[in-house]
């Protein structure tokens, strides 16, 4: 039950802020919305405010903006034109389809900076183990140290190391470490090692050869850094996500990996019962999933619409309903197919095959 709940929750969240996006932006170009609804299929209920009505449908894996004048095939008498979405000038529609993702990274962004601010677990820069033959052990570094500072420059999370040591290019570094109550200074020189990155390919790290003790310290944030973090871990994420996804396409990565709404509400729940800050973390890594997702270029994902309003920029008009008909068949085909293709792995993964 929590899993569900966090899950509808966190969906409920993703969803909110990405039509928002669309609805605010819509208003903002003079575009009239009609409806703003939360999940698909019948009402449970609605209010209507307005010139929109705001919905809560009964099936939660998703939402709509409905707006004036957005089906080609519905004709708009000349006084409500600047109502209507379709009649905008191509920069306001671009920038009305484009609101969507764009605010799921802004969530993203805003989350990001609102935990480096409030807090962040991280690791102390506490020695737990010092590997046999190692540069670290070369270098006098015993367990039990406490690095505190490297090359000058202070140490306070075992992250500081790590970042340290790659920019150190083999050379000696001189370490402040406490040991026994009692400063002492060590000079370490990094070992390049090649391991291999979370999508299987080598990389080339400075490595010591010492491991944490594991124990934990809040790492709080000024204002300014919290928001320079934000954005970094925004962007670092986005890349992240967008190379995995192109080493899906190609082989790289196993499409057992795809996984739907089940996969989802498991890994909400796991999330939840270790804390709150997980789950709001959780909900930034989806939010730019979701943000980059609806940017591919198939029709019925807002890529769609704009890789089509891009052609309009370029050609002067719009591309013809029959060949926009027959994209959106595609397209639609292409996600159905992608669904179905989730929920097989989901059950495969779930019900078939649940301790793999």
């Amino acid at each position: 039950m929590t899993s569900i709940l966090t899950f509808l929750a966190v969906l409920g969240v993703l969803v909110l802020v990405h039509e928002f996006g669309h609805f605010i932006v819509a208003r903002w170009c003079g575009v009239e919305v009609e409806t703003f609804s939360l999940g698909f299929g019948p009402k449970i209920a609605s209010k209507k405010v307005g010139a929109t009505e705001y919905c809560l449908s009964i099936v939660p894996l998703g939402g709509y903006v409905k707006m004036f004048g957005d089906d080609p095939n519905e004709e708009v008498d000349a006084e409500d034109a600047g109502r209507a979405f379709l009649t905008q000038a191509v920069s306001k529609k671009i920038a009305i389809v484009f609101a969507g993702p764009f605010f799921n990274l802004i969530l993203a962004f805003l989350i990001f900076s609102g935990v480096f601010l409030v807090g962040v677990p991280a690791l102390t820069p506490d020695v737990g183990e010092v590997q046999e033959g190692s540069a670290a052990e070369a270098g006098g570094l015993l367990a039990g140290d406490k690095v505190l500072a490297i090359e000058g420059e202070a140490v306070t999370q075992w992250e500081d190391i790590r970042t340290t040591l790659q920019t150190s290019r083999g050379r000696g570094l001189d370490f402040l470490v406490m040991r026994e109550g009692t400063e002492t200074h060590l000079t370490i020189a990094p070992i390049m090692k090649e391991v291999e990155d979370v999508f299987g390919d080598p990389k080339q790290l400075w490595l010591i050869g010492i491991l944490p003790t594991g124990d934990q310290m809040t790492k709080r944030y000024g204002p300014i850094d919290a928001i320079v973090m934000g954005m970094e871990r925004t962007v670092s994420t986005t890349v992240l996500n967008v190379v995995g996804i192109f080493k899906l396409i190609q082989g790289k990565i196993s499409s057992d990996n795809i996984g739907g709404p089940i996969m989802i509400a498991q890994m909400a729940g796991q999330q939840a019962s270790e804390g709150f800050l997980n789950v709001i973390l959780f909900v930034a890594i989806l939010s730019i999933n979701l943000g980059i997702i609806n940017l591919f270029p198939i029709p019925v994902l807002d890529g769609g619409h704009l890789f089509f309003f891009g052609i309009e920029a370029i050609i002067g008009r719009p591309v013809s309903i029959k060949k926009r008909e027959i994209a959106q068949q595609v397209g639609l085909f292409l996600i159905v197919s992608l669904m179905v293709f989730a929920f097989y792995n989901d059950i495969m993964r779930f019900f078939v095959n649940p301790s793999s």
